[in-house]
């Protein structure tokens, strides 16, 4: 199976100017664990994630003051729609992290978090030993 076929292909994005409160109530909203950050003035992409503010909050700092841009993961790596979910699922597990932007010709076109990897293959009969390797 392909991460076109896990992925949500509607993501959230932001600005790097967001607060911190104002991304976590984006994604609480659209029930999503993870923001992409679009910065239009250098074409960048990030990704800012539940983790991001916990961690943010958890140093005492203000989510009403503090921004995405200094808190974001901007060192990506990134998913194509024809990866397969094993490759996905690898790459999370050696960066540590539960998110992946996927782009297609340098276009966000979706995210494929751990979540949907799971729902696959248990919806595939994946059984628990196939999926640790």
């Amino acid at each position: 199976m392909q991460v076109r076929e896990a992925m949500t292909t509607v993501v959230l994005t932001i600005g790097p100017r967001h607060t911190l409160r104002e991304a976590a109530r984006l994604m609480s909203a659209r029930r999503v664990g993870a923001a992409v950050v679009i910065d239009p003035e250098t074409s960048g992409i990030g990704i800012l994630t539940e983790r991001d503010i916990l961690n943010a909050i958890g140093a005492d700092q203000n989510p009403d003051t503090e921004r995405a841009e200094a808190h974001l993961t901007s060192e990506l790596v990134f998913a194509t729609p024809d990866w397969t979910l094993e490759q996905a699922a690898e790459a999370m597990t050696r960066g540590g992290f539960r998110h992946l932007v996927v782009l297609e010709q340098d276009e966000v076109v979706g995210m494929i978090s751990v979540r949907d990897i799971v729902r696959c293959w248990v919806r595939e009969g994946a059984a628990p030993q196939q999926l640790v390797s």
